[in-house]
């Protein structure tokens, strides 16, 4: 007679197992399951709860009568009322009553569905995997002390089949939950870097309207009056003296406003392209430094700068731009090199100083290098501050792959 149970009990664990196999989440198993099960343990309710990776919640999954434990989002480990089992301070719990067993019921617990559903005989056991309890296994019946500790024992076994297929669909299933949370930050973060790029691009198209604005009108209205100007001083009743510091004063407004204009509106970039406006700004910008510094530009882009957008290209210009104003202005190099080269299917821009270095200008955390760093972030590029490889001095290297603007790109 034992031996004929054991042969039994046996056949139906073998049916667990046939059973489990090809189950993908953890409803289909519960409901695959929960026949077999009944057989080695009569229940009237049968539920899994699972631990979230988090050890902070769980989910309730039933089969049989259905209750509010599987209609609820992920809940609180501190409000099961299991939980000294779930925390692994109990090996098991084995009750006669639950209905009105203060194990079950205490404050913030959620245990109405225990008094809902009559479910007065309840047994629990963890479900473990390689000593982690990752949940647990519940039966519970409608009658009064219907379980013993063999249906403890039996319960077990049942839960040490459960378990790993458990743990597996888990931890498939917190895989693809991070996957979907990563896909729509991913999404999130490409649409505001789209709507940036698109606006930056909007401002730099109203920035050229300003600037063609001042050279046709304000340039314009300060060239005569400046004439004017000096057509008076050769008046008698006027002395040239009083208006010179005027006349003086104009033409610095004037020659402040043509730079102005020619950073608002980068025409030799649109006419001649990213070298020759890199060459123009390198030299005019060394000449109104008033200071000895040698620069040179070395072009070995074999032709990729000129497969660039033209947003792509004006902000990287913009980049260029800054790195050579930080060098002139903090670094007091003797020297600057600006490089183009190709690397495989990325364009790469370094701009090279022997200046006095970031640490000495206090300049590494300025508003120039973070403006930078958005420019590139807004194209896609690769942007890198540091020491210059060759010496003294600062290197700015940023890299851009024509038509990945949009995408993500990894910042060095």
């Amino acid at each position: 007679m034992l031996n004929s149970l054991r042969s039994s009990l046996f056949e139906h664990y073998l049916g667990i197992s046939r059973l489990l196999a090809g189950q993908l989440e953890f409803n289909s198993i519960i409901q695959a399951v929960a026949t077999e099960i009944s057989h080695i343990i009569p229940h009237d309710h049968l539920d899994v709860c699972i631990k979230l990776v988090d050890d902070k919640y769980h989910i309730a999954y039933e089969s049989g009568l259905e209750s509010d434990w599987s209609k609820h989002p992920p809940a609180l480990l501190t409000g099961s009322p299991i939980r000294s089992l779930l925390a692994g301070e109990v090996e098991f719990l084995l009750s006669g009553n639950a209905c009105v067993d203060p194990r079950f019921h205490f404050e913030g617990a959620f245990s109405s569905p225990i008094i809902t559903l009559s479910l007065h005989s309840r047994l629990h056991v963890p479900l473990k995997v390689h000593g982690d309890i990752i949940g647990a296994l519940s039966c519970s019946s409608h009658t009064t002390d219907a379980y013993t500790m063999d249906d403890v024992f039996n319960a077990r076994a049942v839960a040490d089949l459960l378990a790993p297929y458990f743990f597996a669909i888990r931890a498939a299933e917190q895989a693809k939950r991070s996957a979907i949370e990563e896909a729509e930050a991913t999404a999130r973060e490409e649409g505001l870097r789209s709507g940036a790029l698109k606006l930056t691009q909007a401002l730099e198209a109203e920035r050229q309207r300003i600037g063609m604005d001042l050279h046709d009108q304000t340039l314009a209205d300060l060239t005569r009056l400046t004439r004017r100007v000096e057509r008076m001083t050769h008046l008698p009743e006027v002395s040239g003296e009083m208006l010179e510091p005027l006349a003086r004063s104009l033409q610095f407004c004037m020659h402040d406003l043509r730079q102005i204009i020619e950073e608002a509106k980068p025409s030799i970039l649109q006419l001649f392209g990213m070298v020759q406006a890199i060459e123009t700004y390198l030299d005019r910008s060394v000449r109104d430094s008033g200071a000895s510094i040698h620069w040179e530009i070395v072009d070995d882009s074999k032709g990729m700068v000129d497969e660039l957008e033209q947003g792509v290209a004006t902000s990287l210009f913009r980049i260029v731009q800054e790195a050579i104003n930080n060098a002139i202005r903090h670094g007091q190099p003797d020297r600057i090199v600006v490089t183009l080269r190709r690397r495989e299917d990325w364009l790469t821009v370094e701009i090279n100083d022997d200046g006095a270095g970031l640490d000495a200008s206090g300049n590494s955390t300025g508003h120039g290098i973070g403006n930078m760093k958005t420019r590139a972030r807004l194209i896609s590029a690769r942007f890198g501050i540091g020491k210059n490889r060759h010496g003294p001095g600062t290197c700015v290297s940023v890299s851009v792959k024509p038509g990945l603007a949009g995408k993500t790109a990894e910042e060095s």
